[in-house]
């Protein structure tokens, strides 16, 4: 009997044990980024005709953002800022040409600090699957970057040997292959295992080795950045999904990154890990407008990609932590993509870079429900340029620029003044109704302005032979 409760007790000492274990263990955390996706592109954004039950249901769990902005305008910049927390002039990451291509002869800065790299100073098991996109050099990679593993390709998907499906074309190039240009390589850490992939499977492939990474990973905390290549463009969807929904191609695609990431949230809770991973998904800029009907849509905000209006910057984003994140909560607070590596490295208890200016804060209280403001402040660059200023409800636009337009910037004198709180489409300019508002956010312009870039990376290329 005596060995009969001690037994018992054992049990019940070692179970208290691993349950404390497991309720200390470091959080896992996975970000899943789509390219290109506007704000209005999914059923909880209140697209007509898309379904994203998935996501739908990511959002119902969790808590869906009204106002999250990327922190460019492009892919490029916007990735740079999201994975280290600072605005893209600070790590040279912007430039003529507005993101890295075949030849750039550079990429993310080596001494600039990574959330991965954070994460990894902390035990951290870091991964990457999808689109790159900071350097497609050996030295600027991410398995150089804090990434132990890598599955993806180093940059767009329109910089291959096809660049767009679309009927009309693009930018005067034709529709179908272009057999002169370089191939699109998908790499495994630093290999290329296959020349220009087969791209109708790869949001297949991409999940498959998302699932497979946190399967194999399991019993140490991980963190996953899955960058997915759609819906930009040239569009692409599996069997499964193509001809499926009435969106169109662009519809199809947008569905099976929904199946995508309901696949991954669904093998969290087999796992039984839902309980201490933070997912969050997001995009990393607006609609690709010029693109027609294989662009995706920013709803009610005016324009999409490459421009500072809201519909280039602000973005759909979803928080998702089963436990510490309460369900069906809809976030109207002012948040930046660079607040996620301040949040990330308070909830993971890793201290922040001493030697770097970082533009991110710390959004953990808002996730737990616990704070309703941490930031009310948001900057648009386009490249080192900066073109408008948010505080509060208040937007002043000192250059604008339509979406891709052959234009030049327009600057203005007098800013153009939205209450985007009132006129999220940017309509009504209301400048000369409230000058002190004006010489407020224009005090902030020329704060901003006076602050010195780094030479920019993107504009040093490789040589041509010719």
């Amino acid at each position: 009997m005596k060995i009969l409760k001690h037994t018992l007790f054992s049990l019940l000492a070692t179970m208290h044990v691993l349950s404390a274990f497991a309720q200390t263990k470091q959080p896992n955390i996975i970000v899943i980024l789509a390219d290109d996706l506007g704000y209005g592109d999914l059923s909880s954004y209140g697209h007509p005709t898309i379904r994203t039950p998935n996501l739908d249901k990511m959002a119902a769990e969790g808590m869906r953002f009204t106002q999250f902005y990327a922190a460019a305008a492009v892919c490029t910049p916007s990735r740079a800022a999201l994975l280290t927390g600072r605005l893209a002039f600070r790590s040279g990451v912007y430039g003529k040409g507005d993101v890295f291509r075949q030849n750039s002869a550079s990429g993310l800065p080596l001494n600039e600090v990574t959330m991965a790299e954070l994460l990894k100073s902390k035990g951290y098991v870091t991964g990457m699957v999808g689109k790159w996109h900071l350097g497609h050099l050996p030295e600027f990679l991410p398995t150089r970057q804090g990434f132990g593993y890598w599955f993806g390709v180093p940059y767009s998907n329109d910089m291959g040997k096809v660049f767009t499906t679309h009927k009309d074309g693009a930018y005067g190039i034709p529709p179908g292959p272009r057999p002169n240009a370089p191939a699109l390589p998908l790499y495994r850490n630093e290999t290329v295992i296959e020349e220009e992939p087969d791209q109708r499977y790869l949001t297949k492939r991409y999940t498959e080795e998302v699932i497979e990474f946190i399967k194999k990973r399991q019993d140490k905390p991980f963190f996953m950045y899955y960058a997915s290549n759609f819906p930009h463009t040239p569009l692409y969807a599996s069997p499964q999904f193509e001809g499926k929904s009435k969106r169109g191609l662009y519809g199809d695609v947008v569905a099976e990154l929904d199946w995508s990431v309901g696949q991954i949230l669904k093998t969290l809770k087999e796992l039984k890990l839902d309980q201490n991973t933070l997912v969050v998904f997001t995009s990393d800029n607006g609609p690709w407008l010029p693109m027609q009907d294989h662009a995706g849509s920013a709803g009610l905000l005016y324009e999409g990609k490459n421009s500072t209006y809201e519909g280039g910057m602000r973005v759909p984003a979803i928080a998702w932590w089963p436990g510490k994140i309460k369900p069906n909560v809809v976030s109207e607070e002012i948040i930046s993509m660079m607040d996620l590596l301040p949040t990330f490295a308070s909830i993971a208890g890793v201290p922040l870079p001493k030697d770097k200016e970082l533009d991110g804060m710390n959004i953990s209280d808002v996730l737990y429900g616990k704070k309703t403001q941490v930031r009310n402040m948001i900057h648009y660059y386009i490249n080192e340029n900066l073109y408008a200023v948010r505080k509060g409800p208040w937007k002043a636009h000192f250059t604008t620029h339509a979406s891709y337009s052959q234009e030049a910037p327009l600057g203005h004198e007098t800013p153009l003044l939205f209450n985007i709180t009132e006129d999220p489409s940017e309509k009504y300019d209301i400048a000369n109704s409230y000058p002190d508002v004006v010489e407020e956010l224009t005090k902030e312009y020329n704060k901003m302005k006076s602050i010195a870039h780094v030479p920019s990376e993107i504009e040093k290329v490789i040589p041509s032979s010719q």
